[in-house]
């Protein structure tokens, strides 16, 4: 059977056709569609876990019990599942583990450009990385055989042009999930230091096996063109190469990252007069390929930075790009804004118009930082918001406790925000935390979270009541408002700031593109009554504009939230 798929798609069906029995994921663009797909599948159980490390460990209990597992997180999100990824490589598996991770070059929606292949190196596990839907699909079925045999977790890296783009796959016959059985194996499962140190030798034997196997293996496939020129990539740099430069040039295209091979790339390089390496971010090929002592031209020519395109390649070559299509540079931007109605502008209006020092976290309520708003002093990464504000008031202390408060999602703060209002409880600064609690996890697209009530599968589950657990953690006051509420907001600011004890602000109200969520008539401008004073643009609102120096509603944006309606002194807003 043939389908078009987008990356994430085959990887899922890979997946689930390798005889997957456990997923376990937190969303996290661009890897989140991995895990929606495979909810979609009765036969095996999936679910999303408050983070990535608690995923990773889920995944790893489910291959002790003997099933074939898997996992799937961002870039970043695998710093957070680092920890039993590391030691994980020691105690191997039971039943075969894939960890999927997808890197984000360009920084489509993520806070940093980390090369996820470093992982794979530092931690000494195998990493498979796809060019297109048909290898995401084969690689990520086959890895479950590669992690049984060599007794290892099995790194799957996707980046975003492949997991976002779509071709053509062929799929194969299922394989059964087959529960293996468990065996109790202490000096094997068991990593207290006297038996971890029995378990690095076997760590190092397996990575020259896999060396081995990196010499002759379907991921890594040659080429043979011309004898000129020869390249050496990777991923979707492969693609691009193969556009641009068709029959000009031979290649070796590496579909294992770790561990790289070292005969097949010393018999490639011996077979032409000029070696390249093409890699998006890092030069992991490229250095493995000069500690060879090969003569290879890389980064000095194709950056270190983003991603690379048709026309990177083209251009590296002095060759006329005949693939790349360039968009009309006269096309007016769209800068990245908050949904009309979005329940987190009507707090960060007050935030910004009360000159609080905001310490933000990761989210679609980012946005609160651009203009007109600019309501955010910094984000760093995930939970970092709570344990960031409490550091600065340490620092700063009465200075800054009455002026500055964290803002931290639902979901977000479900992932590793816990930790952080634990230590402003324990270590007690007055700091001021702001739950944004839109009900969903927004950014990656409405998965649901353990606040929302709803499982992966949109079945009631336990939900976690954020005022009981934040009073469970230590903190006295809480208190919840409706960010529509602009009066109501101000007071619940201004009154936490001012205590001399921790507190949090629950701003509650569900995101406005939730299906259930019931819209209210859209609002309009009398225009003989509006003065121009563009209060209302303060907003940000992508709904309001300026036309023949009035304001304007578009009643196919607007949602009827009435905050600028708050603002309007002259009752011009209907």
């Amino acid at each position: 059977m043939k389908k078009l798929l987008i990356g994430n798609q085959a990887v899922a069906c890979g997946l689930h056709d390798g005889g997957l029995g456990v997923v376990s994921s937190y969303p996290g663009t661009p890897s989140t569609e991995i895990t929606e797909f495979l909810s979609t599948y009765d036969d095996i159980h999936s679910e999303w876990a408050p983070n990535e490390k608690v995923a990773c460990e889920v995944a790893f209990g489910a291959s002790l019990a003997g099933a074939r597992s898997a996992c799937a997180m961002k870039h970043v999100g695998l710093n957070v599942a680092a920890d039993p990824l590391f030691t994980l490589s020691y105690t191997g598996v039971n039943g075969g583990m894939v960890i999927c991770v997808a890197d984000d070059p360009a920084m489509h929606s993520s806070q940093n450009e980390q090369d996820s292949r470093h992982y794979a190196i530092a931690s000494k596990v195998p990493m498979l990385e796809p060019a297109d839907s048909q290898e995401a699909y084969t690689f990520a079925k086959s890895a479950f055989e590669l992690s049984e045999k060599y007794d290892t977790p099995v790194l799957l890296r996707m980046c975003t042009r492949i997991a976002h783009s779509q071709s053509i796959v062929e799929l194969t016959e299922k394989q059964d999930a087959v529960l293996k059985n468990y065996e109790k194996n202490p000096a094997k499962y068991i990593m207290m230091p006297g038996n971890a140190i029995k378990r690095h030798p076997f760590v190092e034997e397996r990575t020259a096996k896999l060396t081995e196997l990196a010499e002759d293996c379907m991921y890594n496939t040659v080429e043979y063109n011309s004898d000129e020129i020869g390249i050496i990539t990777s991923g979707c740099s492969y693609l691009y190469v193969k556009e641009v430069m068709g029959d000009k040039a031979s290649i070796l295209k590496i579909g294992m990252p770790n561990p790289l091979p070292v005969q097949l790339i010393k018999d490639f390089a011996s077979k032409v007069k000029k070696l390249y390496v093409i890699e998006e971010l890092d030069p992991i090929i490229e250095n493995h390929v000069k500690s060879l002592g090969i003569d290879v031209i890389g980064k000095e020519k194709f950056s270190i930075l983003g991603e690379f395109s048709q026309q990177t390649i083209a251009k590296a070559f002095d060759m006329d790009d005949k693939c790349g299509v360039t968009a009309d540079s006269a096309i007016p931007m769209r800068p990245p804004m908050m949904c009309a109605g979005c329940p987190h502008r009507g707090m960060f209006y007050t935030l910004s118009k009360n000159k609080i020092t905001v310490h933000g976290d990761i989210g679609c309520y980012t946005l609160g930082a651009v203009a007109p708003l600019n309501a955010l002093d910094s984000t760093l990464c995930m939970g970092a918001s709570i344990s960031g504000l409490h550091g600065y008031n340490c620092a700063r202390g009465e200075e800054t406790e009455k002026k500055s408060v964290a803002v931290i999602g639902d979901s977000t703060f479900m992932h590793s925000g816990m930790t952080g209002l634990v230590n402003v409880a324990y270590n007690a600064t007055n700091s001021t935390v702001i739950i944004l609690d839109n009900s969903i996890t927004g950014m990656t697209g409405h998965q649901q979270n353990p606040t929302t009530g709803y499982n992966i599968k949109g079945d009631p589950a336990a939900k976690v009541d954020l005022e009981a657990l934040c009073k469970a953690l230590g903190i006295n006051r809480v208190r919840v408002v409706d960010p529509y509420d602009l009066k109501a907001c101000e007071t619940a600011v201004k009154e936490e700031l001012a205590v001399e004890e921790p507190s949090v602000i629950i701003s509650r109200r569900p995101c406005v593109l939730l299906k259930s969520v019931k819209l209210q008539p859209s609002l309009n401008v009398d225009a003989d009554k509006c003065k121009s004073c563009k209060r209302c643009m303060g907003l940000g609102c992508p709904a309001i504009s300026m036309k023949d120096g009035k304001a304007k509603i578009d009643n196919t944006l607007c949602v009827g939230c009435g905050v600028c309606k708050q603002l309007c002194a002259f009752d011009a807003i209907v």
